[in-house]
């Protein structure tokens, strides 16, 4: 079955769409397209985040980013071909793991346009089950990267990062992947840019450790799994916090960077894992990878494009194979990763 996977994810780098062929568990990669937001789409998601805004817009922006992921989805079709079922996450705009979750990006409106079933809204029915909602992805990892002998940590450093643990299952959100540094890039370079292309601007500042140690004293850290975290915890709050220290804003984002690779690395080393295989947004910073490397001496570090898997694609590939499971009433939630009390067949189907 050809299957397209939809994923926008915290970041706000824009839509990604993989298209995908899957027959049981094995999954090939047909095509990957991203297409990235415009700054008025960007800065129009950041106003309904985490804040207390008009429901009209939010219905507004619902059917637009409907709109711009059917656009996405049919650009996508002519390059790759067609598909039967697309899998669309849709853009989280509110996420309180085990109480409530909202993505916005209208299925009907995506169905209508392609004339293809739509799979939307997967986290909604995790959380009914006493679940976090996320993180979703690992059953998917799971799938891809299991080893008979070595114990493996994929690793997605998106806006948000977080591991899962192979093949046990256990999955949770670490921290900060790239979205703290991504906006203290816009602050620095006023608009300019919107994430720390190789690392060059982290290269460029001084590690501040007093705040770095009070940064890594959230209590968040040492909670147990499972968690998950979004926007509500590293935000803009989060990064007007980091501002008022009246730091230089190159050394904020030097230690910003360390920090998403300190708390990936204090997350992953109690499981004592042979390899780390590392995919999304953070996957080419070269400065984040250098930390890991650091801070996980002994552990063989890889990206998932060394196992076929583009490390950009790789959670829209997710969520392909997650709709494929729902089209196929077949559970798709790890509740080793999420908390729920049992699997459960995620989504909702708009035909």
């Amino acid at each position: 079955m050809k299957v397209a996977g939809v994923m926008s994810g915290t970041s706000l780098d824009g839509i990604d769409v993989a298209i995908v062929e899957i027959h049981g568990r094995r999954v090939s990669t047909i095509g990957f397209q991203s297409t990235p937001y415009l700054s008025e789409m960007r800065r129009a998601i950041l106003s309904v985040s985490n804040t207390t805004t008009a429901t009209h817009e939010i219905s507004r922006l619902n059917f637009l980013l409907g709109e711009l992921y059917a656009r996405a989805i049919v650009r996508a079709c002519h390059r790759f071909g067609p598909v039967e079922l697309i899998g669309c996450h849709g853009q989280t705009i509110y996420h309180e793991g085990g109480s409530s979750t909202l993505q916005i990006g209208e299925a009907a409106v995506i169905a209508e346009r392609t004339g293809v079933p739509v799979v939307s809204d997967f986290r909604t029915r995790d959380i009914a089950a006493g679940g976090q909602g996320a993180p979703l992805v690992p059953f998917v990892d799971c799938l891809l990267f299991h080893h008979p002998r070595r114990t493996r940590i994929v690793l997605n450093i998106g806006g948000i990062a977080n591991i899962t643990v192979v093949p046990s299952g256990v999955a949770f959100d670490t921290g900060p992947g790239n979205m703290v540094i991504d906006a203290l890039v816009r602050d620095y370079t006023q608009g300019r840019q919107n994430f720390d292309r190789g690392g060059r601007i982290a290269a460029q500042g001084n590690l501040n450790r007093p705040l770095l140690t009070r940064l890594l004293g959230d209590p968040y850290y040492r909670r147990k799994p499972p968690k998950s975290a979004g926007r509500e915890q590293y935000g803009a709050e989060f990064v007007a916090r980091l501002k008022r220290t009246e730091l230089l804003l190159v050394d904020l984002i030097t230690t910003a960077t360390v920090l998403t690779a300190a708390t990936i690395a204090q997350a992953a080393a109690p499981y004592s894992p042979d390899e780390l295989v590392v995919s999304g947004g953070g996957a080419h910073n070269p400065q984040i990878m250098h930390h890991l490397a650091a801070f996980l001496p002994g552990v063989a570090i890889a990206t998932s494009a060394d196992y076929g898997i583009d490390v950009d694609a790789k959670e829209a590939i997710a969520f392909a194979v997650l709709a494929y499971r729902t089209w196929h009433r077949q559970p798709a939630n790890l509740p080793a990763a999420t908390g729920a009390r049992r699997p459960v067949i995620l989504g909702k189907v708009t035909f």
